[in-house]
């Protein structure tokens, strides 16, 4: 039977951490789409360099653990805990987001891009006007899974003292000696957020099928 006097008796502290998990997974949700979205486009450009810049990019974070990221930048640049998980979780998030765009890139017809760049359109404006756009829509469903992926990997600030919902758990578990009903809170937590989104992801995917 859970013990709810340890989430009474702590819940200043789980809401902390929660705005704190919220906080960061929000700024790396908006970060790693914006930066997913960029090193897509270099990955398909007509440009080699840019080209290989984006493979190399995904390639390398895709392959090593997200805990090794946020130590680099934790221990190696010292950064605090909370801007290391957040750059951390910005930079392995967006490889992933990376190759999702690319993907819905590649699915929009060719004869689009060709039709734009003959219109007088440069292959950046026929790429964030006509090609982004569609390519977005089409991949809605992998990108919501990366961010409710985004949302329970910031569970690794708690590693390098965040503040997130994680580390204020460790405290309280540290602190009343009660490790099992502690994690079960948290998990809560956790559900609060990734709940709703799948939900929304879910309604969107119907809403363009609809569309379609």
């Amino acid at each position: 039977m859970l013990d709810f006097t340890i989430l009474t008796g702590n819940l200043d502290q789980y809401l902390e951490g929660f705005k704190i998990t919220v906080t960061a997974s929000l700024i790396a949700l908006v970060a790693s789409f914006l930066l997913g979205t960029l090193i897509a486009v270099f990955r398909i450009a007509p440009f080699k360099p840019l080209n290989w810049l984006g493979t190399m990019y995904v390639e390398f974070i895709r392959n090593i653990p997200l805990l090794i990221i946020v130590f680099f930048f934790f221990f190696g640049l010292g950064f605090s805990g909370l801007t290391a998980g957040t750059v951390g979780l910005t930079i392995y998030t967006s490889s992933f987001i990376a190759e999702a765009i690319r993907a819905g890139i590649l699915a929009v017809p060719k004869g689009q891009m060709e039709a734009a760049r003959s219109s007088g359109l440069s292959y950046g404006q026929t790429m964030r006007l006509i090609i982004l756009p569609q390519a977005i829509k089409i991949v809605i469903p992998p990108l919501g899974n990366q961010f409710i992926n985004l949302v329970k990997n910031s569970s690794i600030l708690g590693i390098v003292a965040g503040l997130d919902l994680m580390y204020q758990g460790d405290l309280i578990s540290s602190r009343t000696f009660v490790v099992f009903d502690v994690y079960i809170f948290v998990a809560l937590f956790y559900l609060i957020l990734t709940i709703p989104l799948s939900l929304g992801v879910g309604y969107l995917e119907k809403r363009l099928a609809k569309s379609n």
